[in-house]
Order: structure tokens, then C-alpha cells, then sequence
């Protein structure tokens, strides 16, 4: 059995896409992997003041964080600070690298394998630093995740990909969201990757694409740069009479992104 460790920077998976993460869903996928989680540790920013001022903003979030302890995670709590700069302009922080980083290293003694949520590049020496201890590290993060990251860990997985990991990607989806991993701009093809589900032999590989199944109309050199650049895709998947599958309506997955809260956005509904 692979003795596993999950931690998670909440505020970085929220900001990017990760808005309202199904926390369990990561346990089922390292457990289908093989993975008895010994650690899971959530990090959070949270701002005191405001909780203080406002009683219905404080109960959302409390009642998320709950809904997180509850699905076995240790919860880690960063408070959030105001101050101002040397310009005088308002700023507002609450980093909970450090915190996170010492306790994936410390914890990670008795761990064989290490998942990362956060897209973070300040972790890449986290990364690196497990590495060197002989842990397998896998990130998982959303949008906006640094390509050293990406690079640095054992291996990377897009949470856009993984089916009932957000809510707006349900289990019984009826589109499912991949990414090119072979294209042909000579004859206008491609064959995407999906995740059918956590466990294994859930990633399917043969899900043919083709320019004229896209919503939007592209031509074949646009198909190589969605492939280049590794462009999540979101489809609906037909079954050809030879039984293969071939993806129709396809448009390219797009997230809406809104830092402007930042850590005082509106809490995310807790879940079922």
C-alpha cells in the first residue's frame, strides 16, 4: 500500500477555477490509485475582521470549513493582514507557503507519495526538496498554474479533467473535457485524453477529434497550437458504428476568473 499525503493551498485552488472543490473527490482518486492517505491537510486564509463584522459571511465560511474537517482533512488557518505600503497603498496578504511547505516536508517522513494542490511556482523548491527524499509528487492545481511546477513534479493533473472534482463537472456529465495529445495539421486530426473517472484504467486516450467538430470553426494549423499549448477541451462524445468514439461540439473550456475579492470572495456552498 502507498502510503499518501494530500495538502492543499485552498485560497490559490479557489482563485484559479478550483471554486468550491469536492475535497473528497481527491481522497477517492488517490485511494483508486493505490494510495492510503495517512495525511490531508487543508490551508485557508481567512479574514478575522470581517468575520467579526459580518455575521452571515463568517457563517458561510465556517460552514465550508466544517464540511472540509468533516471529509477527514486537518485544517490549517492563516489570518488574514491589512496593512499599507510604502506608498501608502492598501495591501492585503495572507500566504500560507510557509506553513504548508513545513509540514508537506516534515510530514512527508512517513509518506511515499505526496499530492500538491496549488499552482503556485513558490513551491517548486518544496517540490524539488521532496524529490530529493524519494517521494513521488504529483501537482494538481487549475488555472494559472506556473510551468516550473508543472515540469518540477513527478507528474501533473489538470483539476479541470477530473470528473466530479468541481461542481460544475459532475460525475454523469454529459460533456466531457480533454486535451489534444496528438494532432495531424496536415489532414486536420486529433486524438484527445480524458479522464472517465479516478481510478484505474479510467484514462482513455482514442477519443478522435477532427476540425469540423468544433463549434467555432479552426483550421489545422489552429489544431496544433491547441495541442501545443495542451488547451482543455470540452465535448460531447458519439459512438461510430465501428465503435470508436469521436468527440462533436467541441469548444475549448474557458474559466472565469475574478481576483477581485480576493480572500473576502463570497464562501463556496459546503458540500453534500
Amino acid at each position: 500500500m502507498i502510503r499518501a499525503g494530500i495538502f492543499l493551498d485552498m485560497q490559490n485552488l479557489s482563485l484559479n477555477g478550483g471554486r468550491r472543490l469536492q475535497v473528497n473527490r481527491l481522497r477517492q482518486l488517490v485511494q483508486a490509485n493505490g494510495g492510503s492517505v495517512l495525511r490531508a491537510n487543508a490551508y485557508f486564509a481567512i479574514d478575522r475582521d470581517r468575520e467579526e463584522a459580518d455575521g452571515e459571511y463568517r457563517r458561510r465560511h465556517q460552514e465550508y470549513r466544517n464540511a472540509i474537517r468533516r471529509s477527514g482533512y486537518h485544517l490549517v488557518l492563516k489570518e488574514l493582514k491589512r496593512y499599507r505600503s510604502d506608498e501608502g497603498e492598501p495591501v492585503v496578504k495572507a500566504n500560507v507557503d510557509l506553513e504548508m511547505a513545513v509540514d508537506a516536508l516534515v510530514q512527508s517522513e512517513t509518506l511515499d507519495y505526496v499530492l500538491l494542490g496549488t499552482g503556485d511556482g513558490d513551491f517548486v523548491r518544496l517540490v524539488r526538496a521532496l524529490e530529493n527524499r524519494g517521494k513521488w509528487v504529483e501537482v494538481l492545481s487549475f488555472g494559472n498554474t506556473s510551468r516550473d511546477l508543472m515540469t518540477e513534479a513527478d507528474s501533473y493533473t489538470s483539476g479541470f479533467l477530473v470528473p466530479g472534482l468541481t461542481p460544475d463537472y459532475p460525475v454523469d456529465a454529459s460533456r466531457w473535457r480533454g486535451f489534444l495529445h496528438h494532432a495531424d495539421t496536415e489532414k486536420g486530426y486529433g486524438f484527445a485524453t480524458v479522464y472517465t473517472g479516478v481510478g484505474r484504467g479510467e484514462l482513455r486516450q482514442d477519443i478522435f477529434c477532427h476540425v469540423r467538430g468544433f463549434r467555432e470553426p479552426i483550421d489545422n494549423e489552429r489544431l496544433g497550437h491547441l495541442k501545443t499549448a495542451e488547451t482543455i477541451l470540452d465535448f460531447e462524445v458519439e459512438r461510430q458504428p465501428d465503435g470508436n468514439l469521436r468527440a462533436t461540439d467541441i469548444r475549448t473550456f474557458e474559466w472565469r476568473e475574478d481576483r477581485r475579492a480576493g480572500p473576502e470572495r463570497e464562501a463556496p456552498r459546503p458540500e453534500a
